[in-house]
């Protein structure tokens, strides 16, 4: 490619929130060139993430992502958050990598680069012809980040920027412990005052004693911030944090949610039991794990086999707010398509159908993750005793996982600014 004036690659806006969309231009080439647009990233972790798109400069030499067709790479068609969504692990890396964001203060960086010609491999020691590096983060300007260590409870809590006061929600991720941050700090962004709960660290789940109290604690902890409406708090949960949702919601006398967001959903819960309880019944019934021919652990059989149980449900009939049941058609972790069916039924057969809100997507998986988030179909995960990792199969096809994912998230958004604001939410932009 030889011309006077070089290309120009233009990412717009260079510095924005993860659930913001890009506007990726690439001007000043010759008409009808073969070009290549990469994006890679360096995980904190120290892992490289990459994702390439083919296209053909038009008759004006530009390439627009969001209106041209990619018709190569590791992704297709005209997909404008496709150099974000298609990461996957450069080759070579290990296997069963995940791509999480842990200290949210500071930016994902991205490179985005545009090569002469339609290449698949050896970015790193060719020449682009022009780059540009973006900041995407999880906490906008104004964001505050709380420790939290009070009455036992341990997590992180994010205030919206702005006066206040704010609707409240209480977020639990799944059985890979640990405190995860990055989905709260996003939803502060979006104006909800969101604490990211911290209820057992990787691999303590055997020996995690939580009793029903712990949580209890945490959502008071919520109300009773001066930041926070006391009578406008839900709960967001995901695998065995829409398990605790679930218990809560229905059993809690303390926990009053004005609405619930339940993502890979279960009513899986033995009575009277603490987390300890719950290992125990998982363990009893370990012989039912999947082990597929790449080595993967499916655990939806043995999902559906312990909820065959009656005496393993959860009484969500009890259950008097609004929830919202995202689930992936495709999920191979847990039944949780099944037990979302069950538990809209028996809602349903208590008079309470109108407060079930169902979200259901084809060739999706278990890991339902904030917009343009790399999909990931198997990663490593320490079972619960910490004495083993195993690849888990989650599931999901990249394409449509990643659609479900934008899809979701903002239906999500819209359903906590239905039934937690009575304004309009505020709208945080880098």
């Amino acid at each position: 490619m030889s011309q006077t004036v070089p290309p120009v690659l233009s990412v717009h806006p260079s510095r924005s929130l993860v659930d913001e969309k890009l506007k990726v231009l690439v001007e000043n080439l010759p008409p009808g060139s073969p070009v290549t647009l990469h994006s890679l990233h360096r995980s904190e972790d120290e892992h490289y993430w990459e994702a390439y798109g083919h296209y053909v400069s038009d008759h004006r030499g530009i390439v627009s992502v969001a209106e041209d067709l990619s018709v190569g790479g590791t992704y297709t068609g005209i997909e404008s958050m496709g150099l974000l969504w298609s990461m996957r692990p450069v080759p070579g890396s290990r296997k069963g990598l995940r791509l999480r964001k842990m200290n949210v203060r500071s930016p994902m960086l991205f490179n985005i680069s545009v090569y002469n010609g339609l290449i698949t491999e050896g970015f790193r020691e060719q020449t682009p012809l022009a780059s540009a590096l973006i900041e995407r983060w999880y906490m906008a300007p104004g964001v505050q980040r709380i420790d939290i260590r009070e009455k036992g409870v341990r997590g992180t809590l994010f205030i919206p920027p702005g006066p206040g006061p704010f609707p409240g929600l209480l977020d639990m991720w799944g059985g890979g412990g640990g405190l995860l941050e990055y989905r709260s700090s996003l939803l502060a962004s979006r104006g909800f005052a969101s604490f990211a709960l911290e209820y057992f660290n990787s691999g303590e789940l055997e020996s995690a004693e939580l009793e029903f109290s712990y949580f209890e604690n945490a959502f008071s902890i919520v109300k009773d911030h001066p930041q926070v409406i006391p009578d406008k708090i839900g709960i967001f949960g995901l695998s065995l944090g829409s398990i605790m949702t679930v218990y809560l919601a229905a059993e809690s006398t303390i926990v009053k949610p004005l609405c619930c967001v339940c993502v890979s959903a279960s009513h899986f819960y033995p009575p009277g039991k603490n987390l300890h309880g719950v290992f125990e019944v998982m363990t009893m019934n370990s012989h039912m794990i999947r082990v597929d021919e790449n080595g993967h652990h499916a655990w939806r059989d043995m999902g559906l086999e312990i909820i065959k149980e009656p005496s393993n449900r959860i009484n969500v009939e009890k259950i008097n707010c609004p929830m919202l049941l995202v689930n992936g058609l495709d999920d191979q972790n847990w039944p949780s398509v099944e037990c979302a069916d069950e538990i809209a039924q028996i809602m349903s057969a208590a008079g309470k159908g109108d407060l079930v809100t169902r979200l259901h997507y084809p060739d999706t998986g278990h890991l339902i993750e904030p917009p343009f988030s790399p999909h990931f179909r198997a990663t490593k995960f320490k079972t619960a005793t910490g004495k083993q990792k195993v690849i888990m199969l989650w599931g999901g096809q990249t394409k449509p996982h990643s659609d479900a994912q934008e899809d979701s998230w903002r239906k999500i958004l819209s359903f906590l600014q239905h039934h937690l604001y009575s304004r309009e939410t505020p709208k945080a932009r880098m």
